[in-house]
């Protein structure tokens, strides 16, 4: 279902709020975080809409690609937490709805039995396969931002990931490589 807009942007509005109560020196900022909270929002709205036929969250999704690109398309539990950035018990509720599905496995690991390896079953593939495309053709193909808007976002919130300590900035262009055309 999509929202009737609304007749002004009520984030504007919050910032000229902000400066009529005296914090003019933070009001951009805060509409900055703000309209990024909602663009969160909007975008995570869209992947759940896309998702929704497969019988995904965005988390579960996130944890079937992230298998179906590894090499093996397995890994251990605390390796794909670690990669996904999200807390271990977030990864055993995802891993929990995916086997229950039969999209993933859960075994112990082969040297190490106080880890498991998470394996991608044969329509775990076929379900992150299917859902990616339909992801690229409903969401990343038609975000609403032209290309270098995708490009300053993308070096925009590299630059503030890196600074926020989300990765380790060596000094590499946080950029996306590009296809050269």
């Amino acid at each position: 279902m999509k929202n009737t807009p609304l007749p002004q942007d009520p984030i504007r509005e919050a910032a000229r709020n902000w400066e009529r109560h005296g914090w003019g020196d933070v009001a951009r900022p805060m509409a900055a975080v703000t309209s990024i909270m909602r663009a969160q929002q909007i975008l995570l709205g869209r992947t759940q809409a896309a998702l929704k036929p497969f019988g995904l969250t965005f988390a579960r999704y996130e944890l079937l690609a992230l298998l179906n690109f590894s090499r093996e398309k397995r890994m251990r539990m605390s390796k794909a937490s670690a990669l996904l950035q999200v807390h271990p018990t977030s990864v055993t509720n995802a891993v929990d709805r995916l086997e229950s599905a039969g999209l993933v496995e859960r075994t112990p690991h082969e040297s190490d039995r106080r880890a498991l390896v998470l394996a991608l079953t044969d329509e775990g593939r076929r379900v992150a396969v299917a859902a990616t495309e339909t992801l690229n053709e409903e969401v990343f193909s038609c975000t609403g931002f032209d290309e270098a808007d995708v490009d300053a976002l993308i070096d925009i919130f590299g630059r503030f990931r890196a600074g926020a300590g989300d990765f380790e900035a060596d000094g590499a262009d946080t950029t996306a490589e590009r296809p050269s055309a």
